[in-house]
């Protein structure tokens, strides 16, 4: 019998190939590859190569007048009519979850948020989040921390489904790691990469021997604009000896993670997962981590909490977690078994049971008229 086919639908700018694609797209990739009991599809825009062992449909902008979410939401619309899917999987647009449940009103459309809905703005509102709940079929968010963000004030269902990795892929480490402190991530003010470089300056003087670098640049890709903030940075880091490689593709991040003693992910925005600290934990590097939004669901107790706030603090703790070689090897141990509860084939396994019961439960749940 033929496995029911479940759409997974990427955000309108999200690339699905190597080099071309930012986390969701690798999420997808990893989830679309190991599920049992379903036929994935993955829908998106053509934006550059694509991944080969996925069945990806590519989407074509409307040609009808409109925003490019319209436009691209009715694309998607397009390839899904033949299609035919069982179940319909929107990643972070709500716009175009609620879309295509419009269109598709016999099909359970399903949201899964990577990013936090209070800053959408189809989602702003409790009164928006109480729509989204009512009105599709499920909503899913990758943190404990965003269901409660998608549920505040609303009340409702949300479900949770923490993003993957997939272990295979991890490099091995070499015996010795290098003395190295890294930063990997987009290089802006949220993400604290200035307070990296401000708690190097004070610790790297102290630690002879060690180096630190930064991997990342504006945005993901090989073509991410130079920015006022990375102008600025540039020659902060180099009085503080930090080398700057900007954008790397993805298995030279992990390559270069599985080298280093040290990753440090100092978010002053609240993450809504953590994907970089739970690959830092994969790849057996003590993490130092800001303990906001979905980053403690991540570290649990396998990493360091840093204030990214205060650079003196964060210089001491780099300072002495540079000192204690065992608590970087505990710290390593404990990152790397954290790391296998969130393998890409468990992942695969806890979604395919959600859109089981999802299907199960949609023949007799009452449909709101959108």
């Amino acid at each position: 019998m033929d496995k029911p086919i479940a759409a997974m639908i990427l955000p309108p700018k999200e690339g699905f190939g190597p080099g071309a694609t930012g986390a969701v797209g690798l999420l997808l990739r990893r989830l679309a590859t190991r599920s049992a009991a379903f036929a994935p599809v993955v829908v998106g825009m053509a934006l550059g190569p694509r991944f080969a062992d996925v069945d990806f449909r590519p989407a074509r902008l409307s040609w009808l007048p409109g925003k490019l979410a319209r436009r691209y939401a009715r694309g998607v619309a397009a390839v899904l009519a033949p299609l035919r899917p069982a179940i319909i999987e929107v990643h972070n647009r709500p716009d175009i979850a609620l879309f295509l449940a419009r269109r598709f009103p016999a099909t359970p459309v399903c949201l899964v948020l990577h990013n936090d809905p209070q800053d959408m703005r189809t989602a702003r509102a409790p009164a928006q989040r109480a729509q989204l709940l009512h009105r599709l079929a499920c909503v899913a968010a990758v943190s404990d921390w965003l269901r409660g963000r998608m549920l505040d004030g609303t009340g409702g269902a949300c479900a949770v489904l923490p993003n993957c990795l997939d272990l295979s892929e991890i490099p091995p480490s070499p015996p010795a790691r290098a003395p190295v402190i890294l930063f990997a991530g987009r290089v802006v003010a949220d993400k604290g990469a200035d307070a990296f470089v401000a708690a190097c300056a004070l610790a790297l003087p102290r630690l002879p021997g060690w180096r630190a670098e930064m991997i990342g640049a504006d945005r993901f890709g090989p073509h991410s604009p130079d920015t006022d903030f990375l102008r600025a940075l540039r020659p902060r880091a180099a009085a503080a000896g930090i080398r700057m490689h900007g954008y790397q593709p993805h298995d030279a991040v992990l390559a270069a993670m599985a080298r280093a003693a040290i990753v440090v992910v100092p978010s002053r925005w609240a993450e809504p997962f953590g994907l970089t600290a739970l690959e830092a934990l994969a790849c057996g590097a003590a993490l130092a981590f800001a303990p906001r939004g979905g980053l403690p669901e991540v570290a649990g107790e396998a990493g360091l909490p840093i204030d990214p706030d205060d650079p003196p603090a964060l210089a001491a703790a780099l300072f002495a977690l540079a000192h204690d070689p065992a608590r970087r090897a505990a710290l390593g141990e404990a990152g790397r078994a954290r790391a296998r509860a969130f393998d890409a084939p468990q992942a695969a396994a806890a979604l395919d049971a959600l859109r089981t019961r999802v299907l199960h439960a949609w023949p007799n749940r009452p449909r709101p008229p959108i």
